[in-house]
């Protein structure tokens, strides 16, 4: 049970730094957190966890959490500053995404020191992902947030009252996390486990998912509050 219930207490204080960040730095302290948030999601799938509900055992990878806080940061600079700047957030996580892979793969490659032995299998073990767990990584991203964007954009016009946050946020992230999921596990996962393995990975990623998500609504209703005199970006 440690494991659930330390999962609510990571869960929370994924959410509490995000909205220290946008409440210190304004806009700015969002697209950081994307940035920041697209390398440390991918250090933290590395590690798996059992969790316990009830009576239902699972193993569930890290990172979901910190993955879900992209979607609430596109989610609130589309509500609070538009389209085009949740965009812009999009590029900016995709790019730092693509930089750091390339930046620690070319780290790998060099020739450890005798003392540098142990650091290199740590960082081989952290950073050395399989190509399809990175193209997989990559392409989820990148469909799955700019139809994030696309979604929350369409159903801020179906839905434009100030009380319907909660449709817009979960609206947009109920369908883009889903083709996120499926992506990822597909180019990832397809050709490594038979189908009923591969359905139990895309169910369990998903509903954790579909939970960050659902979780994170009042801290977007939260965040919305703030206010700043000025703003750049």
């Amino acid at each position: 049970m440690f494991n659930l219930w330390f999962g609510v207490l990571f869960m929370l204080a994924h959410f509490t730094l995000f909205l220290i960040s946008y409440r210190l730095f304004g806009k700015v302290g969002v697209y950081a957190w994307i940035g920041m948030a697209t390398v440390i999601a991918n250090i933290q799938v590395v590690k798996t966890v059992d969790l316990q509900i009830g009576t239902l055992a699972i193993v569930i990878t890290l990172g979901n959490t910190m993955y879900g806080t992209i979607y609430l940061a596109s989610d609130l600079l589309n509500e609070k500053y538009g389209e085009a700047d949740a965009k812009k957030a999009v590029w900016f996580g995709f790019f730092t995404l693509i930089a750091s892979t390339i930046i620690m793969q070319m780290a790998l490659l060099f020739n450890p020191a005798e003392p540098g032995l142990e650091a290199q299998a740590a960082l081989q073990s952290i950073f050395g992902m399989l190509p399809q767990i990175a193209l997989g990584s990559l392409c989820a991203y990148f469909v799955s947030q700019f139809l994030d964007v696309k979604i929350y954009t369409l159903l801020k016009r179906l839905f434009p009252a100030r009380n319907q946050l909660w449709i817009r946020n979960n609206g947009s992230t109920i369908v883009s996390q889903f083709v996120d999921t499926l992506i990822f596990c597909t180019i990832a996962f397809a050709t490594e486990y038979e189908l009923d393995v591969w359905m139990s990975i895309f169910l369990s990623t998903y509903v954790i998912k579909f939970l960050v998500s659902v979780c994170s609504t009042p801290f977007l209703y939260a965040a919305r509050s703030f206010t700043f005199k000025k703003e750049s970006i």
